[in-house]
């Protein structure tokens, strides 16, 4: 390979290092996740949830977003935290995966920030059996003293469930 190979390759590194994404950071009682802002399409209200039977405890049920049917998750629930009455701050951030909306329950929506991939530590692993079924975090971000926990959204909505989730609509 060639010194101008090298160099262009180094500096690619490092304008990739240098070069952030940006996340949509909702908080769920005193913490902070962030998803990455290019699933999200919308932000909205908490509205009426009609609830359908024999789903998992945290989906709660189907919204109408304007003419579309979109299952709802409560992410307290998903992250087996306590529950909590919902308020005029809590909102559903609704999220595409493979082509296919999901509502995602969380307390509040704060605000976008762009965290660079240097400040992002890769998510702890704590050797569970089931840890690659159950982490639903990709990293750890540091922003200013703050750590915002960054969610693997694949992983907290695997393909069997958003199969399972993406057949609400169809009905």
């Amino acid at each position: 390979m060639s010194d101008l190979a090298i160099e262009q390759e180094l500096l690619d590194e490092e304008l990739e290092a240098a070069s952030g994404t940006k996340y949509l950071l909702c908080k769920l009682g005193a913490e902070v996740y962030g998803i990455d802002i290019s699933v999200v399409t919308d932000i909205i209200e908490l509205q009426k949830i009609t609830a359908v039977p024999d789903l998992p405890a945290y989906v709660r049920g189907v919204i109408n977003l304007r003419g579309q049917v979109i299952p709802v998750i409560d992410l307290r629930l998903r992250f087996s935290m306590e529950e909590r009455a919902y308020d005029d701050r809590t909102v559903i951030t609704v999220v595409k995966l493979q082509n296919r909306s999901i509502g995602l329950i969380v307390d509040t929506a704060t605000e976008v920030q762009d965290i660079l991939h240097s400040d992002i530590s890769p998510a702890p692993d704590f050797h569970r059996e089931n840890a690659a079924e159950e982490q639903f975090v990709s990293g750890l971000g540091k922003l200013g003293e703050q750590v915002i926990i960054i969610l693997d959204m694949l992983r907290l909505i695997g393909n069997e469930e958003l199969d399972q989730l993406s057949s609400l609509d169809e009905s």
